[in-house]
């Protein structure tokens, strides 16, 4: 179970990284999305920076397993968030990918919980 959750750790902090980077160089069809939902462009570095903690917290919680805990809690949450948004703003037609990472970023919680 370790070696899945560090894996899983590794694999949605890059997911992470990759989607706050996105969100930080302003990808166009990045911006689209989330100017559709309501965000504001000055929130994208807030959302990114979350991101950015949320694959430090899961990176960390291969050595302090609390913290990659809470971090994936708070990664679930996030998705979770992204979800609500796109479902909220009639956009579900982009509601299924923030969906599937709520469902990858469900993974290190789950082993992290069964290897306490």
């Amino acid at each position: 179970m370790n070696i899945a959750y560090i894996v899983t750790a590794i694999l949605v902090s890059a997911l992470l990284v990759f989607t706050a980077r996105n969100k930080l160089v302003r990808q166009k069809d990045v911006v689209e999305t989330l100017e559709r939902v309501g965000v504001p462009e000055r929130m994208f570095p807030v959302l990114a920076a979350l991101q950015l903690l949320g694959a430090a917290g899961l990176l960390i919680g291969i050595f302090i397993r609390p913290l990659g805990i809470a971090a994936a809690i708070g990664v679930v949450l996030f998705f979770l968030g992204a979800v609500i948004s796109h479902l909220r703003a009639n956009d579900a037609k982009n509601a299924p990918m923030p969906a599937v990472f709520t469902v990858l970023s469900a993974a290190p919680l789950v082993l992290g919980l069964a290897t306490v």
